[in-house]
């Protein structure tokens, strides 16, 4: 029985297993007492029914939710944390029906602290079980090359030790030839037939559901931002793993102990769970800072008017990550004019204003960014966001400026908290990497705590030459 099946069967009866079990439980004394002691369930009373009744309850509850969840039962790739949306998301459907026939059907209803019941155990146990059966197994088992490059899709051809099912790539490129590697003996043997074609770079999606592929093989010219990082956020987005040649590997995060010639890309360095945990802080950050913030804005948004002709807010096209494009804004802290691509001190920068430099130097002109950190486009801790024009000269300064792109960028990190910036881009770059390697959310604390009290330490030392200013 291969996985496919393997896993419908065990989706299937477990997921029934688990409904049978939570109507049972849900319909006994101590379960409904506890429900109802809570404060808003209250003024409801516990409902048991005769034993008779209890295998409607059981076979309406089986027919209405396995009814709902069957999208699930199919082997697509998913992320841990879509699977568990999804699974919620399905119930609260479940849910839904189940209260619409109490409603209208009283022969075959379940009663309110039973649905309640039920539909809480399932709610905490379907999850976990549809992520414990959709485990990747160690070892790739249904695998395809992504690529543009001829002669890089053959090198994966010929070193990959696992089955490939085909190749996606743009129609003019399909390798004449392709080898294969015997296990007993290291031989190359030459095929004649090409590799399958399963369709364009725009059908990867597709591909990877239709197929059922849990490996994807990467081989392009070149780390292109609209190709290469671009299949790289699909794998991301379907819990595939992406492999790329060690001799390809410059521009990508792979693991400190990646060994062969196929190593893995390290899409995801933080666990689900801190990722969860690192999330709900950003929220709680944003809508924090600026709920406190939001008498001062008004006063900044004053200043920078009267200060220079020119908006107020100031907008640029940075990169998140794989490559993807978004829209931060900014108090204006420059005279309009053209922008210089290559980075440059605001020491020497004569474009700063002079509200600017006061901004700049309290990160006051930061405070907008917390709209972007709210919306899930940046973090509140992560490698800085680079103006996407900016790019082309970093890269051009450190071949592994990528690297950063496998995380969401951040208001801060810890780049910025020993003071580095894009004007020393190797240096910056050390400090992303080392934080991509040690993140967790506890290191996002100390690194949140250091960059406030250097605010409040860069706040004082202006308000202290103010008053020595205003002695003299």
């Amino acid at each position: 029985m291969g996985f496919s099946w393997r896993y419908r069967f065990a989706a299937v009866i477990g997921t029934s297993l688990l409904i049978v079990i939570a109507v049972v439980l849900a319909d006994t004394h101590t379960v409904q007492t506890l429900l109802t002691s809570v404060p808003i369930l209250s003024n409801l009373e516990p409902s048991l029914v005769q034993n008779d009744d209890v295998s409607d309850e059981v076979i309406t509850t089986l027919v209405i939710v396995l009814a709902i969840l069957w999208p699930l039962f199919k082997p697509r790739p998913r992320r841990i944390l879509d699977t568990i949306s999804l699974t919620q998301r399905r119930l609260f459907l479940a849910a839904a029906v189940l209260a619409t026939i109490g409603y209208f059907d009283w022969s075959t209803r379940l009663p309110r602290v039973t649905l309640i019941g039920t539909m809480s155990i399932l709610s905490m146990t379907l999850p976990l079980w549809f992520v414990y059966i959709r485990r990747q197994p160690q070892e790739s088992t249904r695998a395809i090359i992504v690529g543009d490059d001829r002669s890089i899709i053959e090198t994966l051809w010929e070193t990959a030790n696992v089955p490939i099912l085909g190749l996606v790539s743009p129609s003019s490129v399909q390798p004449e030839r392709s080898t294969a590697r015997m296990p007993d003996g290291g031989v190359i043997i030459q095929r004649s037939d090409p590799i399958p074609r399963l369709g364009g770079l725009s059908r990867l999606d597709e591909v990877l559901i239709e197929h059922e592929i849990d490996t994807v093989l990467l081989g392009f010219e070149r780390p292109d931002r609209e190709e290469f990082f671009g299949a790289l956020s699909t794998c991301h987005e379907h819990g595939v793993r992406a492999k790329v040649h060690r001799d390809h590997a410059d521009s990508v995060l792979v693991s400190d102990t990646a060994r062969g010639d196929l190593i893995d890309t390290d899409l995801v360095p933080w666990d689900w769970q801190d990722y969860v945990v690192k999330r709900v802080f950003d929220l709680f950050f944003a809508g924090t800072m600026l709920l406190v913030l939001s008498p001062i804005l008004g006063c900044i948004a004053i200043a920078v008017r009267l200060d220079s002709p020119g908006p107020v807010f100031y907008s640029q096209t940075r990169t998140a990550a794989f490559g993807e494009r978004f829209t931060i804004y900014k108090f204006r802290t420059m005279r309009v004019g053209d922008e210089s691509r290559t980075p440059i001190n605001d020491d020497e920068n004569d474009r700063i204003t002079g509200v600017g430099r006061y901004l700049r130097r309290t990160h006051l002109d930061e405070i907008p960014q917390l709209w972007s950190i709210f919306l899930g486009d940046m973090s509140v801790v992560g490698p800085r966001a680079a103006w996407t024009d900016e790019e082309e000269h970093l890269e051009a300064k450190t071949s592994e400026w990528r690297k950063r792109w496998f995380v969401k960028p951040g208001l801060t990190g810890l780049a910025q908290i020993n003071g580095l910036t894009s004007t020393t881009p190797e240096q910056k770059l050390r400090y992303d990497i080392e934080y991509i390697r040690q993140q967790s959310f506890w290191f996002d604390l100390k690194i949140v705590v250091r960059q406030l009290f250097g605010v409040v330490l860069d706040v004082a030392s202006l308000l202290k030459r103010a008053v020595q200013d205003w002695r003299r």
